[in-house]
C-alpha cells in the first residue's frame, strides 16, 4: 500500500442500516437495572413517578392539593383494579376446577393432538389447571371438547 493512499472507512447505506438494526435489536433485549422494558406501567411504576415528582418539586411552588388528591385517587383505582383482576383469576380457576370435578362419571370427547379420545372421566384434579383421567390417561380440562349428559351420547 502506498503511503499517499487513504483508507475508506465509511459504510455503505445498506451496511449502515443493517448495523443500526442489529444495535437496536441488542439494545431492546438488554435489561436496565435488572428490569426489562415493558409497554405498560404498573402500580410500582406509578409510585416511583409520584415519589420522584414529590421529591423534585419546587418548595416555593408545591403541588396543589387537588393535583395530589387526584393522583392518589388514580393510584387507589389502579390498586383496586389490580386486586379485582387477581380475584377474578382465582374465581376462574375455582370454577374451572369445579367444572372438571362435576364431570366425573360422564362420557366425554377429549382432543388429544390430531385425534379425539372418547371415554368416561374416572377422576379429576382441582386447581388453576385441572386435569381429568379418561381411559387411564390424564388430559387438561381445556382439551375436553364435549361432555355428554348421559352415557347414551346426548351432549350438554
Amino acid at each position: 500500500m502506498d503511503i499517499g493512499t487513504t483508507l475508506n472507512t465509511t459504510m455503505s447505506k445498506q451496511d449502515s442500516t443493517l448495523a443500526q438494526l442489529q444495535v437496536d435489536t441488542l439494545n431492546k433485549s438488554l435489561a436496565v437495572n435488572g428490569r426489562t422494558p415493558k409497554t405498560e406501567l404498573g402500580k410500582d411504576d406509578f409510585l416511583q413517578l409520584l415519589v420522584a415528582q414529590l421529591s423534585h418539586q419546587d418548595p416555593t411552588a408545591p403541588m396543589e392539593d387537588t393535583q395530589f388528591i387526584a393522583q392518589m385517587a388514580q393510584f387507589s383505582s389502579l390498586e383496586q383494579m389490580t386486586n379485582m383482576n387477581s380475584s377474578f383469576s382465582k374465581i376462574s380457576a375455582l370454577l374451572s376446577g369445579s367444572d372438571a370435578s362435576n364431570a366425573v362419571g360422564r362420557r366425554v370427547d377429549v382432543e388429544a393432538g390430531d385425534s379425539t379420545v372418547s371415554g368416561t372421566i374416572s377422576a379429576a384434579t382441582r386447581g388453576e389447571f385441572p386435569q381429568v383421567s379418561v381411559n387411564g390417561s390424564w388430559y387438561d380440562w381445556s382439551s375436553v371438547k364435549t361432555v355428554y349428559a348421559d352415557n347414551g351420547g346426548n351432549a350438554l
